[in-house]
């Protein structure tokens, strides 16, 4: 029995996929900046902006002078960052021969949120999960002043030979 050869599927190239694709997010891309997507300087509307306006904006005109229309100065294009508040500095706790997480813990009780880790042994390894590492040694001393970054915990795995044990 003989069937009729139906003749092959042309497929479409890549390219044309990869362009279809491009152009849709271009589109998209321009349709989000065209409706305030991509502004940086953008306020963002509050309860307080969104309430019903005030009485005195809504009031009749009764006198013959044209109102006075408030004019806004332009935006300035510099700005000038506001001076950072001068940041606490706590004593540093004894934390050698701690769990890494329980010593972040104790560091953070003290008033610090930001502690680094590096691995003792030279490895680089990172400290992914800080109950498996074992602080031993810290910098600076307990009792020295520190801010945010200022500790520093040279760690083990547990398990691995350290001064604690």
């Amino acid at each position: 029995m003989n069937f009729p050869q139906q003749p092959p599927k042309k497929r479409t190239p890549v390219w044309v996929w990869v362009v279809a694709v491009f152009g849709v997010l271009f589109v998209l891309g321009t349709i989000g900046n065209a409706v305030g997507g991509g502004k940086k300087d953008a306020t963002p509307i509050t309860a307080a902006a969104s309430a019903a306006p005030s009485a005195a904006l809504v009031a009749p005109i009764t006198s013959a002078t044209p109102p006075v229309v408030p004019t806004v100065a332009p935006r300035s294009t510099t700005s000038v960052a506001p001076a950072a508040p001068a940041a606490a500095q706590v004593a540093m706790p004894s934390v050698v021969c701690m769990n890494l997480q329980a010593a972040q813990n104790a560091i953070q009780a003290a008033g610090v949120w930001y502690s680094r880790s590096t691995d003792a042994t030279g490895k680089g390894r990172m400290q992914i999960s800080d109950r498996n590492w074992i602080v031993v040694s810290q910098a600076p001393a307990p009792g020295v002043l520190i801010g945010e970054g200022d500790a520093v915990l040279s760690v083990v795995k547990i398990g691995e030979p350290n001064s604690c044990s």
